[in-house]
């Protein structure tokens, strides 16, 4: 039997899923998927799968997987659905299908407790008292049983706890095999289980970061798999561009210099002057970022000359080659004090790292890279490439018979026109095979849309306060249950702020904005809505919580998008990319930010249906979807859902959900 013919009995009516899984429902769209991973996984040639929300996506991909009996690399977008992948999904299916398969998650280094710095950690001046002591304890105590050593598993560790950068390691201070604890090293377990593994779960992180530097253990993995398949791909592109170009941080700088202080004093205290030595980097460091001057956090600032934009070329200069002495000096230092422990050897490597870095940045970017300088709590220099088109055609399309052959994109959201040119184009896979596959939902029964006419155009001064009012009346006919998605983080503070006053004293609902807790406890506090008797929830956010965010049935049925999501028309990324697509003779409006606009439009929208018995509204506060031209393509893009013509049609649609919630508590 061949693989095709096992996949139909596999999703069949009375096949295997159907008994071993819960709630299994044969759907057209999602056998359609998985017999075409199928044919590709037998015809060897790469396979592009755009597949609706509601298809089932994880399951079409995996049972031909599984089933072929070749070894696959599964990558995601995010470490959580990593876990939702490797601890749920997988086994469900290796136990239905009853395949002698062994499975491995392998995540970035940065994920895992690393033995010899949480030993360091305890006893370096330079630690956090209080919480972080507690914290600390906390992992001292838990590193006593664990198996795995990922912190995703150590319960009550939030995510941005300042001790998790004391306990974990960094490509950059690893010591690598002459660590003291590198026999018992965390890391180095998950790798070799990777290694040894037929089904290896890692994310898109750690993909393009072992391209970059080879230095994950993927490198050595990729060569021996047969299925590569990416989930969540429209992610790919933007994600690549990070890892596969050249950067330097005043963070990077100021964790060197605090690293070598610690170990100095530690270990060798009265060799050198090590207050004086690490202070020069620090020092150096400190004055690049004063350089730079005030300027709006998350703001970027072109450099296609010798200096960024706005900037005294002469004093930025003198800042970079003080960064690149202070660096000479500890290298040379550092020499000296390798036969102590191996702790020198690794900063000795790491202050020549810094050094070359610190020097590709005094000399023009590389033909076809994109520069900037990126400001935020520490400043970052970044080049990067435009796309990862070149990368991946190496990749998918290499005649080396060793590499993997049959390489599968997938994800909810990869395009608005047939070819999916917005993935397929940056990615390098325009002569791959292209599926789409629509969504089960029936958005006409199940959903509207409302886009409010008279209305104050995006860039009136009035549009944000217009929008905040609006939400605040419409999620008060709702008790909560709306999510509200901005396009820029100003516009999150000024309706969050806004709700948050309108709904201070409120006993029916609570105003939850990003960034105020961890984005895990945020949806989870969401997801609870209003049950056992608790306030309804809104929420206000932007970016990353535009996708990936699952909040099925009633806590979620209204979602409001503040503006067309166009990207930042003065981002350096942004300008470089328009700029290329005009001396192609292309337009850029057309034929960049129209798609990317489309496809953030859809990803948007796409938090408001989960299931088939969800019931929602959507509202996009912006005018220009019926006033230009455009519009059209933008809608087009969107599912095929009721149009509310009026705001009255809009509170009579809030109301009946409203009176249906009622019910159904």
């Amino acid at each position: 039997m061949n693989l095709e013919s096992q996949v139909l009995e596999a999703f069949a009516s009375e096949g295997v899923l159907s008994r071993a899984t819960d709630h299994f429902v044969p759907r057209s769209g999602q056998t359609e998927m998985a017999l075409a991973v199928a044919r590709a996984i037998e015809g060897a040639y790469p396979l592009v799968v755009e597949a609706g929300t509601g298809i089932g996506k994880t399951f079409s991909y995996l049972v031909p997987a599984l089933l072929s009996g070749e070894r696959v690399l599964l990558s995601t977008a995010t470490k959580a659905l990593q876990d939702q992948l490797f601890g749920r999904d997988l086994p469900a299916l290796v136990k239905a299908l009853g395949v002698p398969v062994s499975t491995a998650l392998l995540k970035g280094r940065g994920s895992y407790l690393c033995l010899h710095r949480m030993e360091m950690a305890r006893h370096d001046a330079a630690f956090p008292e209080r919480s972080s002591l507690r914290a600390l304890a906390k992992v001292e105590e838990w590193a006593r049983v664990t198996r795995t050593g990922d912190l995703a598993e150590l319960p009550g560790l939030d995510e941005r706890s300042p001790v998790i950068p004391w306990v974990t390691s960094t490509r950059e201070n690893c010591l690598g095999a002459p660590c003291p604890r590198f026999r018992a090293c965390h890391v180095n377990h998950a790798r070799r289980e990777a290694l040894a593994a037929d089904v290896v779960v890692i994310n898109h992180h750690l993909f393009f970061a072992d391209l970059a530097v080879r230095e994950s253990g993927v490198a050595e993995l990729l060569p021996t798999v047969r299925i590569a398949i990416f989930d969540e791909a429209h992610q790919l592109n933007e994600t690549g561009v990070q890892f596969l170009g050249k950067n330097l941080s005043t963070g990077q700088l100021l964790d060197f210099s605090r690293d070598m202080l610690g170990a100095g004093l530690q270990l060798a205290r009265g060799l050198l002057d090590w207050q004086a030595l690490a202070g020069k980097t620090e020092h150096a460091a400190r004055e690049l970022r004063l350089r730079v001057g005030k300027a709006y956090p998350g703001s970027k600032l072109r450099w296609t000359e010798p200096a960024p934009e706005g900037l005294d070329s002469d004093a930025w200069a003198t800042a970079l080659a003080a960064v690149c002495t202070s660096l000479a000096q500890a290298c040379e230092a550092l020499g000296t004090a390798g036969e102590i422990a191996p702790d020198f050897v690794r900063l000795h490597e790491r202050a020549v790292e810094l050094a070359e870095r610190t020097q590709a940045f005094t000399r023009p970017p590389e033909p076809g890279g994109v520069r900037w300088l990126d400001i935020g709590a520490q400043l970052r220099l970044v080049e990067s490439p435009m796309d990862i088109a070149k990368t991946i055609q190496a990749k998918v399309f290499a005649d080396d018979k060793a590499v993997a052959k049959s390489w599968v994109f997938t994800s909810a959201t990869l395009g608005d026109d047939e070819p999916l040119s917005w993935f397929t184009q940056p990615c390098g896979l325009t002569e791959a095979a292209v599926l789409r596959v629509g969504s089960p939902f029936d958005y006409a029964r199940q959903a509207a849309f409302y886009l409010p006419r008279d209305f104050p155009k995006p860039g009136d001064p009035r549009h944000t306060a217009a929008v905040a009012a609006s939400a605040a009346d419409w999620a008060r006919r709702l008790g909560g249950r709306t999510m509200v998605l901005t396009t820029t983080l100003r516009a999150l503070r000024a309706i969050g702020e806004a709700l948050q006053a309108v709904f201070e004293n409120s006993t029916e609902i609570e105003v939850l904005v990003q960034g105020a807790m961890p984005k895990r406890v945020l949806i989870e506090r969401f997801r609870q809505g209003d049950a056992q008797g608790g306030r309804g929830c809104v929420l206000v956010a932007s970016a990353s919580f535009w996708e990936g965010i699952d909040v099925p049935g009633d806590a979620l049925q209204l979602v409001i998008i503040d503006k067309l999501p166009f990207p930042p028309p003065n981002d350096p990324m942004v300008e470089a990319r328009s700029r290329l697509l005009e001396s192609e003779g292309k337009s850029a409006f057309n034929d960049y930010f129209l798609p990317e606009a489309a496809v953030a439009l859809k990803q948007g929208a796409g938090r408001l249906i989960r299931r088939e018995t969800d019931q929602g509204v959507l509202v996009v506060c912006d005018t220009r979807l019926a006033s230009m031209g455009y519009g059209k393509r933008l809608l087009r893009a969107l599912p095929a859902m009721q149009r509310l013509v009026s705001e009255e049609a809009l509170h009579d649609r809030l109301d009946r959900l409203t009176r249906t919630c009622t019910k159904a508590h």
